[in-house]
């Protein structure tokens, strides 16, 4: 008896008929357009969240090849702690309410539809010192496998930064 295969041929030798190859950003653009994009798609992340007030909680949305999507939601006073992203480049946007980014050159606010684009060894510190939740949505490539941490410091104000919490994208 004939297997399949051998009747109707090798479905892997006739291109036509496989899946299209999922579109992967090779450019920082790309990604930035790709985390716009799902942005814009509220009905799909939107569903998703979740608040703790314990904890930032997160959700990894999606991966692709090379590269994965996380979303965060953050309460008042959530901070991720000060870290880089080891070997992974990245791209935050905001959501949902207001967030600050700490970095060396001082505290930036960052708005719904904001974005920051990151490279490797970047150091900064997120916080949610606004009054309501924030969301927001964090694309690294490659995947994130290494968040390091180090030391908080002062910022311009002359405070000190919020304590690290669950450390996670």
């Amino acid at each position: 008896m004939n297997s399949d295969v051998q009747i109707a041929g090798d479905p892997l030798a006739i291109p036509h008929l496989l899946p299209p190859v999922p579109a992967h950003p090779a450019t920082v653009a790309g990604f930035a357009g790709l985390a716009r994009s799902i942005a814009a798609d509220r009905a799909a992340w939107a569903p998703l969240v979740r608040y703790d007030a314990t904890t930032r909680w997160y959700h990894r949305l999606r991966t692709g090849p090379g590269y994965e999507v996380w979303l965060l939601s953050w309460v008042p006073g959530q901070g991720s702690g000060r870290h880089d992203h080891g070997v992974s480049s990245g791209v935050l946007t905001v959501l949902e309410g207001e967030l600050t980014e700490h970095v060396e050159g001082g505290p930036r606010t960052l708005t719904a539809g904001a974005q920051r684009v990151f490279a490797p060894g970047y150091v900064h510190e997120v916080v949610n010192d606004a009054l309501t939740p924030a969301v927001s949505l964090h694309v690294y490539f490659p995947g994130l496998t290494d968040m390091p941490m180090h030391p908080s410091q002062a910022t311009d104000t002359g405070t000190a930064t919020v304590p690290p919490g669950i450390m996670a994208p």
